[in-house]
């Protein structure tokens, strides 16, 4: 039997949507709710504008005493915003002297005239904390909710309730409307991040547990957490076994003739020990017809060129022909969501074929919740192995010569169907960039200690 699905108004916010699992439902109410500052009046005007923009009309009532000049002006520096829709199709109300002198009953009859003359398909009410103190009782708050509601249901308009007050789930308000949405930020260290959670969704299926989002000059950009939205690993269901080369010869003669494609392959050393010059000779091999994604964090566009020239590649002229594409991220601030956002959104638009990830350890490094991170490079790699790409990527240790490894989290080994580990070791009066395979996923691989040698047009190993 076939689901009824109800009808959707979608927000146009990216992201807020994709929690919604397609919009809020047409003609229910909602409380949003978060401290001040959280970014609800932005939400709530972003929605408005877009679905003026869709041909919809919004009626905005406040029961604040804030003028609404002083409100378009912080509106104004957002791209959304556009000042020839106010009066027009969207109409700025405000109930404050209304609800001061004559009480929550003639705050209903002001909203239900302008919901009927503006023809509003959307109302949204700022200041619900104010009307909740004017109320004599919880019964006058759930009756002031409930006559909205109604006027609004019968008239189709959905209705957003704004408050600064951080309500119980048993509130009265709570009680009365189909969803919660609250929004709010924590101070991680130096870092502040904003969150935003579905407390209630009645009706309507919707991706539950905490999700970051920001706001930027375009407004809010919500980002659903990764490993809820994707598929964690799988196995590979190739028929047959295919292979590319890693872009060095050598190496591929001892791992089965080259790396298996869709395959992740992590190379874990210390710093200087030549893991992005191996990245770069895999992604040198990328051609137009199967180009190729460098996604760093510590060697900005120009000095990984020129790092890629003394290699023997040509990295402009592989931008220019499209083949490659670089993007590089400070691995000091971000979020990690829309770190691996990004990086679908370029694999997907460009057709990438190989990655190389430089490196697991930065883009871990801009996490708020580290126990998330092993999850999100689980769906992340699942992914991009669905998308047919192949990966390599690296995580830096700390130890120079030790035989102790420093993982980037426990069980990392779990979703690298290859890794590989750099390390220096003593030759004498020098030292050696040596390289050890510790796995190989579905391949026989030869497991003696590699020297690896940086002489010469590119890179290129033998045993020690």
């Amino acid at each position: 039997m076939d689901l009824y699905q109800l009808a959707r108004l979608k927000s146009g916010i990216k992201g807020l949507d994709t929690l919604l699992k397609g919009g809020f439902v047409a003609g229910a109410s909602y409380i949003i709710q978060g401290r001040p500052g959280s970014g609800k009046t932005i939400l709530a005007n972003q929605l408005g504008f877009n679905h003026v923009g869709n041909g919809g009309r919004v009626l905005f009532a406040t029961l604040l005493a804030e003028p609404h000049d002083r409100l378009f002006q912080f509106l104004s520096t957002l791209s959304f915003f556009d000042k020839e829709q106010i009066g027009e199709k969207i109409q700025f109300v405000s109930a404050f002297d209304t609800l001061e002198n004559d009480g929550l009953d003639e705050v209903v009859k002001l909203l239900r005239r302008e919901i009927s003359r503006q023809k509003a398909t959307v109302m949204i009410l700022d200041g619900l904390l104010n009307a909740r103190s004017k109320a004599e009782s919880p019964i006058d708050t759930k009756k002031f909710i409930s006559e909205l509601q109604g006027h609004a249901a019968f008239a189709g308009c959905t209705v957003l309730f704004l408050t600064s007050s951080q309500l119980e789930d048993g509130s009265p308000e709570h009680t009365m409307v189909d969803g919660v949405i609250e929004m709010g930020e924590e101070a991680i260290g130096p870092q502040t991040v904003r969150r935003i959670k579905l407390r209630k969704t009645r009706g309507s299926g919707a991706i539950s547990g905490v999700h970051e989002f920001e706001i930027n000059e375009n407004g809010i950009v919500v980002y659903p957490r990764l490993e809820s939205l994707l598929s964690p690993l799988s196995s590979d269901d190739q028929e047959q076994l295919t292979r590319l080369s890693s872009g060095i010869p050598t190496l591929d003669a001892v791992i089965g003739g080259g790396l298996a494609r869709t395959s992740t392959t992590l190379i874990a050393g210390p710093s200087g020990a030549g893991k992005t010059s191996i990245g770069i000779q895999f992604i040198g091999e990328c051609t137009p017809e199967e180009p190729g994604l460098f996604f760093g964090f510590y060697e900005a566009p120009q000095r990984l060129r020129m790092k890629a020239a003394a290699l023997g590649f040509d990295f402009r002229a592989m931008e220019n022909d499209g083949a490659l594409t670089i993007a590089w991220h400070s691995p000091t601030e971000g979020l990690i969501d829309r770190l691996g956002y990004e990086l679908l959104e370029i694999v997907e638009r460009k057709s990438i074929k190989r990655v190389f990830l430089d490196s697991l350890g930065g883009m871990a490094r801009v996490a708020a919740d580290k126990t998330r991170v092993l999850d999100i490079f689980s769906a992340l790699m699942g992914e991009l192995r669905a998308q047919g790409v192949t990966v390599v990527a690296t995580w830096e240790i700390q130890s120079l010569i030790s035989h102790q490894v420093d993982a980037p989290v426990p069980d990392i080994s779990s979703i690298a169907d290859n890794l590989l580990l750099m390390r220096f070791g003593d030759a004498g009066a020098e030292l050696q960039r040596r390289l050890s395979i510790l796995k190989v996923r579905d391949s026989a691989y030869d497991p003696s200690l590699l020297e690896v040698v940086m002489g010469g047009p590119g890179i290129s190993v033998k045993k020690v």
